[in-house]
C-alpha cells in the first residue's frame, strides 16, 4: 500500500490575523518588560550623582550617594545648642570680651553680617565655615532664582551685597532683637588650612591671592639647592604660616579668610541665638531652617564639604610645621579655641620638635577643654 499524500489545509483568514497579532505583541511586549525591569531597578537603588572638580589643572571625578534625610532628634540638638551658647557667653565674661572698647576685640563689628528683614534671619558670614552654602541660601531668600545662581559668573558675595546693605552696629542689634541670629564656626586650624589650600595653593592666575602668594615666596622662600627643595609655584604651608605670624607680630591687618572669628564677628558683643559647628552642621542648619520656618525655601547643605581638610590632609600639612609654629598659631586663635570650645589635641603632636618649644607649653595645651 503506497504512501498517500494529504493535501495541506491552509488556515482561515481569522486564524492568520490572530497569529500576526500574537507575533507582533510578543516582539513588542518583551523589550518593554526588559526596559521596565531595568528602570525599576534603577529607582529602587540609592540615587547616585557624579560631579567633577578641577584643581591645579587636574580634573578628578567623584561619585557619592545622595544622603537620605534623617529625622532630627530636636531635644538633643536644642540641648547642644543651649550648652554652646551658655559656654560662649560665660567665657566672654570670664575673658572680659563682653565689654565695649576701642580695640578690634571690644569694638562691635557688623561689617560681615547679612540681615534678611523679610524672613527675620541674621547671619555673620565666616569665610571657610560653610560660607558658600549659606551665601547661596541668602541669595535665594533675596529673590535670585536657582537657575540664575547656577548660570551667573558674578561673585555670590557681590550679588548678596546688592540686596543686603552692611548694617551699622546699632541697626544690627535692633534687627537681632526680633530675628533668628546664627553663627557657623569651625576648628581654627582646620579653617586656616582650608583657607590656605583654597586661596593660595590653588589660587587662580591674575588674582589678588596669586599676587600675594608670589610676594610670600619672594620674602620667605629659603635659597636651597633645587634637588632638595621643590620649586613650588605657590607658597608652601610653612612659608604661609611664617608670613601670617609676621603679620601678627607687626600688627598688620589679616585677610578675611583667616581672621579669627572673635574679631571678625565679635560674638561677645552680639547676642547669637545659634552657634552652629561644622562638625554637626547637618543637624544644626536643619534646626535653623525649621526654627525660621524656611523649609519650603531653602534646605540644609554644605556645598564644599568634600573639598575641606580631612585628617589625612591635616597630618600632611601640619607635620611640616614646628611645634613652636603650631603654638604661635594657637596664640593667634586662642579666643576662638576658648569661646567655641575647641582643642589642640591631635595638632600639636604633629609638629616637628625644635629648640624653642618647651614641655610646659605642651602641658598648658593639654589642660585646654576639648570639643
Amino acid at each position: 500500500m503506497g504512501y498517500k499524500r494529504h493535501k495541506r489545509k491552509w488556515p482561515g483568514p481569522w486564524k492568520a490575523v490572530k497569529r500576526c497579532v500574537l507575533f507582533f505583541t510578543t516582539i513588542c511586549v518583551i523589550p518593554l518588560l526588559l526596559v521596565l525591569l531595568v528602570t525599576t531597578d534603577h529607582y529602587l537603588r540609592p540615587l547616585k550623582h557624579s560631579f567633577t572638580r578641577q584643581e591645579n589643572g587636574i580634573v578628578d571625578k567623584f561619585f557619592y550617594l545622595k544622603p537620605r534625610k534623617e529625622k532630627m532628634n530636636q531635644t538633643v540638638v536644642i540641648a547642644r545648642l543651649k550648652n554652646r551658647q551658655k559656654h560662649l557667653y560665660e567665657t566672654c565674661r570670664a575673658l572680659g570680651l563682653d565689654k565695649i572698647g576701642n580695640d578690634s576685640l571690644h569694638r562691635p563689628n557688623a561689617w560681615e553680617f547679612l540681615v534678611n528683614d523679610e524672613h527675620h534671619l541674621v547671619w555673620c558670614n565666616v569665610f571657610k565655615a560653610a560660607s558658600t552654602s549659606w551665601m547661596y541660601n541668602f541669595n535665594l531668600l533675596a529673590g535670585y532664582s536657582p537657575k540664575f545662581l547656577k548660570k551667573t559668573k558674578a561673585v555670590p558675595l557681590s550679588l548678596a551685597r546688592k540686596k543686603y546693605s552692611r548694617p551699622s552696629p546699632q541697626a544690627l542689634m535692633d534687627a537681632m532683637e526680633n530675628s533668628l541670629s546664627f553663627l557657623i564656626v569651625r576648628h581654627p586650624l582646620e579653617r586656616l588650612l582650608s583657607a590656605y589650600r583654597d586661596k593660595l595653593q590653588y589660587s587662580l592666575p591674575h588674582t589678588y591671592h596669586r599676587q600675594l602668594g608670589n610676594k610670600i615666596i619672594i620674602k620667605y622662600r629659603k635659597k636651597e639647592p633645587a634637588r632638595t627643595t621643590p620649586n613650588y609655584r605657590w607658597p608652601t604651608f610653612p612659608e604661609f604660616v611664617d608670613f601670617l605670624l609676621d603679620c601678627v607680630k607687626h600688627n598688620r591687618p589679616l585677610d578675611m579668610h583667616w581672621t579669627p572669628i572673635t574679631e571678625f564677628c565679635t560674638p561677645c558683643l552680639f547676642k547669637f541665638d545659634v552657634i552652629a559647628h561644622t562638625e554637626t552642621l547637618q543637624e544644626d542648619q536643619q534646626y535653623i531652617i525649621e526654627k525660621a520656618h524656611l523649609e519650603n525655601l531653602i534646605e540644609p547643605q554644605w556645598k564644599n564639604a568634600g573639598h575641606g581638610p580631612t585628617s589625612k590632609q591635616v597630618r600632611k600639612y601640619y607635620t611640616k610645621l614646628t611645634k613652636t609654629q603650631i603654638m604661635k598659631l594657637y596664640n593667634l586663635y586662642r579666643y576662638d579655641f576658648q569661646l567655641f570650645n575647641y582643642s589642640m589635641k591631635g595638632y600639636l603632636e604633629l609638629g616637628l620638635p625644635d629648640e624653642k618649644f618647651f614641655e610646659g607649653d605642651m602641658k598648658r595645651v593639654e589642660e585646654l577643654p576639648s570639643y
